[in-house]
């Protein structure tokens, strides 16, 4: 028997069950609560607007009114609940009574997320996107579809920075974006994300201000014990690492109490994956070399033109190739046809450490004055062997350096529409394991003072301090070996099988220690981050909750560090030769074989599709690493202007100095409660960047200083049109500086192809946006509501990298300055367009401020108490679709619209839960469409890196142990339980440009509370 429920029928039973639960909430409060004109409910004076005090605390479970934390005077009539609900009342009744945009979640909450650290507890509100790392955990939150560096990151409401290096990958980072993967869960008791400005609250975030808020000792008077202890299991590696957490607290009366925390972290990881560093296609001569441009597109490589020894299939070594009969395609389109420059599998391995410990105090020597003292340390360590094994299709054919191998000869090639190569044979073909240790360390410490004084019932003053630093050290050392040239290694390309990757296969055991490896190159590279935040703030509001002025001064500092360290031709020579010709050095080519063994024999077992190369060659790189005494080379390595860090080298140092005035107020119209907020702030910027630049052969530091001042408006109302229904409507100007990153000056030309330059830009202005947004809830009753919002950011100066042709003399570079990858490279580019070397084209990506950017959205949001069903049982739902829109921009001679990467035009997050009889049950399923991840062009061709659409779901359960007056609980949380991958693409769908496989991950414990 089936049973079938039309859609307009189910859409009546819940919205009756909304109205009802509506109605029955309505009721009760009509019942228990006075009255004020017109039977309002008056606003209680210990409400608290959270988006103008993002530091307020509010008592969990409270389900009439919001008391204020901070006098535990106050007498209460709340009716306690606890677990999720209790967590999910105590965020509507933040929502329900702030003025502004905004979303909030609390301790329980966060508690019983299937969540390992902030950013994955930040997911589940609407608005907010999660930037992952390749291990599938969350490491930065976007709002409202703009980058994670438009989002302001406060501590306790000051600012900090963390210096990284823009995750497990070592990208590079602008270090306006704050990793929050650093910050468990259990140490915080509350996060606020306001989306819409006001004038008290920190510039420097247009997309919004996420405030973390850590636990103190007043949160929970008394004294209490918490342990959390968790085993990790990953099907990845089919390892358990541990997780714990330890929580103490004690208050002394009512005036002072201290708490303590600590969690950590030991995780082996492992993640199989394939990756490429772009698509290209081939130099053909189908036009005068002399124009340097023999064709459009990549031109990465080039096809052999004579046959290569060993090639075998009918053809004669040395005599010239027919490539459009071997290809089996007319030379215009073998030209076009465009494939992986490095296609290759990815394996990641060692083990993830991180400590974070907290320390908080308060003192409250009256019912007037309140002292806080906050601080946090957290350490983290990611010691990891990165193993690649590289179809070299980049830079293949004719070449001058001893791993040249004479050119791919192409059969059997078949392409589709957009010219993506979906098969083929490439013999002649050449593969180079590249092995690295990938050592990070992070350390950040930050310190927070505060002082909150009421001298009378009319004035209040907040006084507050902040100073934080942190470290990063990354060490990536690498030893790369190459199969001998000309060795009859052939490739056959299948990208046919809907596979989330192509399967690259090779007629050789690429496994195998003893297949005759050579030196391909060794290199020492080094980075070092540094930041340091400082400031203080003063707050002062006088009048009462009907009536009140708020004004206030800010001085905050900040400092970024970047420094590349570089020692690869002092060790390539000692190693392998100059040239790592393999004939000299520490370790000749005839030793190679010892130091190497059989890798992993399941690579790529979690899956979907296939992977060709499954097993390869992995060396003992700490025997290596003692035998070529790469200690030594590592601690003298010389500082560099940056091309190993991904980005450029230098210091940005900002001074800012703040001033506001906000009028806050509570009125009647029309018998029914209207809440505003209006005023100003006041910013001005003075900024130094500092970094190296070329001048002839000589480095010298270029230093550039400017400033600029913005005056921000903002204005926020609230207002109860029904008992249950609020309407809102916020308009403001807020001000995103550029990321740290982008404006250091200077060239940094990594690619080892030699064909791709980044320059920085120190003149790129701050980013201002004129925003406004409309919406309302209607609330159903307890932890319930429906909303609705619609925003609208006209970013005026959004940066945008374009790319632009240059030649490499214009680059200002020595050659001799080269890694000796990247002289061979643009020797062997430049000798086949005929070209002299320093005519040689190079393209160099620039940030630019683009005129307008122009994002608009809307967010959608359901929260459901389903106790009428069956008692315990809730859902919430939202979803965002977001639209956006820029001026056409000039580049390379064609008007080009950019849009804003990391955009996803909908994403939507689903959650049921159970709570009842000591169980409790949370399934929560995140997805979010495609994005545009970097815009055209990408490695000359004229398409954008986008990432797949892709969609998580997580489980969180736990049940409370009927003994011990139950203070402990099992937990069981399972994470990406269908086991999604992550993956991103060249312009099309089977042009895959990586693809990363971090499996399931299952934590099984106990928490305990006494």
């Amino acid at each position: 028997m089936s049973l079938i429920v039309r859609r307009p029928a189910l859409r009546a039973v819940l919205l009756g069950a909304a109205a009802a639960t509506a109605l029955t909430a309505a009721t009760s409060r009509a019942q228990t609560q006075p009255t004020g004109p017109g039977g309002q409910v008056p606003s209680p004076a210990t409400q608290v607007d959270t988006a103008a005090d993002p530091n307020a605390q509010v008592p969990q479970g409270a389900v009439q009114g919001i008391e204020d934390a901070t006098d535990s005077s106050q007498p209460t009539n709340d009716i306690v609940v606890t677990g999720i609900r209790a967590s999910l009342q105590s965020a509507t009744n933040a929502k329900r009574n702030s003025v502004g945009f905004g979303d909030s979640i609390f301790a329980e909450d966060i508690g019983k997320l299937p969540a390992t650290n902030l950013a994955e507890t930040l997911n589940r509100i609407p608005g907010v996107r999660l930037n992952r790392d390749i291990s599938g955990e969350g490491t930065q939150v976007s709002i409202r579809g703009l980058g994670p560096s438009f989002s302001k990151v406060l501590l306790n409401g000051t600012q900090f920075a963390v210096a990284s290096d823009g995750g497990t990958n070592g990208t590079g980072g602008g270090n306006r974006e704050v990793d929050l993967d650093f910050f468990p869960s259990e140490l915080f008791t509350r996060l606020d994300v306001a989306k819409s400005a006001t004038a008290s609250t920190l510039e420097g975030g247009i997309a919004g201000t996420v405030n973390l808020r850590n636990a103190r000792p007043f949160d929970k008077p008394g004294t209490h014990v918490t342990v959390v202890a968790q085993g990790a299991y990953t099907d990845t590696n089919d390892r358990v690492g541990p997780r714990g957490a330890l929580v103490a607290s004690h208050t002394f009366g009512d005036t002072f109490g201290i708490l303590v925390g600590v969690a950590g972290v030991r995780q082996k990881t492992r993640i199989d994956g394939y990756d490429t560093v772009g698509f290209t296609d081939a130099n053909l001569a189908l036009c005068q070399p002399a124009t340097g441009a023999c064709n459009p597109g990549g031109n990465g490589f080039s096809f052999a033109t004579s046959v290569p020894a060993n090639v075998g299939r009918g053809l004669v070594t040395g005599a010239p190739v027919d490539l459009a009969a071997t290809s089996g395609l007319p030379l215009s389109q073998l030209a076009t046809a465009i494939l992986p420059r490095l296609g290759r599998p990815v394996l990641t391995e060692g083990t993830r450490e991180r400590i974070s410990a907290i320390g908080a105090m308060e003192w409250r020597p009256s019912d007037a004055l309140h002292f806080a003292l906050d601080g946090i340390y957290a350490k983290s360590k990611r010691n990891y062997l990165r193993s690649n094994m590289n179809w070299q299709v980049r830079n293949s054919g004719p070449g001058t350096s001893p791993q040249s191998t004479g050119g791919m000869v192409p059969f059997d090639v078949e392409v589709d529409q957009n010219n993506v190569v979906t098969s083929g044979i490439f013999a002649n073909s050449s593969f180079f394991s590249e092995n690295s240790f990938f050592n990070q360390d992070t350390e950040f410490w930050n310190v927070t003072p505060s002082a909150s004084w009421r001298p009378s019932d009319m004035l209040k003053i907040d006084l507050s301090a902040n100073w934080g630093k942190s470290n990063f050290f990354r060490e990536q050392p690498t030893f790369a070996f190459q199969t001998a040239p000309n060795s009859g290694v052939e490739v056959t390309y299948d990208n046919t099988t809907n596979s989330p990757q192509p399967i690259i296969s090779a007629n050789r055991d690429l496994g195998d220690p003893n297949l005759g490896w050579q030196w391909y190159r060794v290199n020492v590279s080094n980075v070092r981050r540094e930041t340091e935040t400082k400031g203080a703030h003063l707050d002062l509001m006088y009048g009462n909750d009907t009536l009140n002025v708020k004004f206030g001064a800010a001085y905050d500092e900040a400092a970024r560090s970047v420094r590349a360290f570089d020692n690869t031709p002092a060790f390539q020579a000692s190693v392998c030769g100059a040239t790592c010709d393999g004939n000299s050095g520490s370790v000749p080519t005839g030793q190679i074989a010892q130091y190497l063994n059989r890798g992993v024999s399941n690579f790529g077992k979690l899956s979907s599709g296939q992977f060709g190369v499954t097993s390869f060659i992995i060396p003992d790189l700490n025997r290596l690493a003692q035998a070529t005494n790469y200690a030594q080379f590592r601690d003298n390595a010389p500082e560099v202007r940056g091309s190993v860090t991904g980005g450029a080298t230098g210091d940005v140092f900002e001074k800012v100095y703040g001033g506001y005035f906000e009028v806050n107020g509570v009125s009647a119209l029309f018998g029914r409660e209207l809440r505003a907020n209006a005023g100003f702030r006041y910013v001005w910027t003075d900024q130094r960047v500092v970094g190296p630049s070329q001048i002839g052969n000589s480095i010298i530091d270029i230093t550039a200083d400017s400033n600029y001042e913005e005056v921000l408006p903002s204005a926020n109302i609230s207002y109860d049109l029904f008992p249950n229904l609020k309407l809102r409507f916020a308009v403001s100007k807020t001000l995103t500086r550029p990321d740290a990153g982008s404006i250091l000056p200077g060239v940094t030309f990594s690619d080892p192809s030699a064909q791709i330059a980044s320059a920085g830009n120190p003149t790129l202005q701050p980013y201002t946006s004129d925003n406004i947004d409309l919406g309302g809830e209607f609330y159903t009753g307890g932890a319930g509501y429906v909303g609705v919002s619609l925003f609208r950011k006209s970013i005026n100066g959004f940066t945008a990298t374009i790319q632009e042709q240059a030649t490499f003399g214009s680059l200002n570079i020595p050659f001799s300055s080269l890694i000796q990858t990247q002289q061979n490279a643009l020797t062997d580019r430049a000798r086949a367009a005929g070209l002299a070397v320093d005519a040689t084209p190079v393209s160099v990506n620039r940030p630019v401020n683009l005129q307008t950017l122009v994002i608009k959205g809307i967010e959608g949001t359901w929260n459901q108490p389903l106790d009428f069903v069956v008692k315990g049982l809730g859902f919430q739902a939202n979803g965002t679709h977001i639209t956006q829109d820029s001026d056409p921009v000039l580049i390379g001679g064609t008007q080009q619209t950019l849009f804003a990467p990391g955009v996803p035009r909908w994403g939507y997050n689903v959650q049921g839960y159970y709570e009842n009889y000591g169980l409790s049950l949370s399934l929560n399923y995140v997805w979010q469409g495609d994005v545009i991840a970097a815009n055209a062009p990408q490695n000359n061709l004229n398409v954008p890196l986008r990432a797949d659409a892709r969609g998580q779901l997580d489980l969180s359960a736990g049940y409370q142990l009927p003994f011990l007056d139950k203070a402990m609980r099992l937990t069981l949380d399972v994470l990406n339980i269908t086991n999604k991958p992550l993956r991103t693409t060249i312009g099309y769908d089977n042009a895959a440009y990586s693809v990363y496989y971090p499996g399931r991950q299952v934590l099984v414990g106990l928490r305990a509370s006494f």
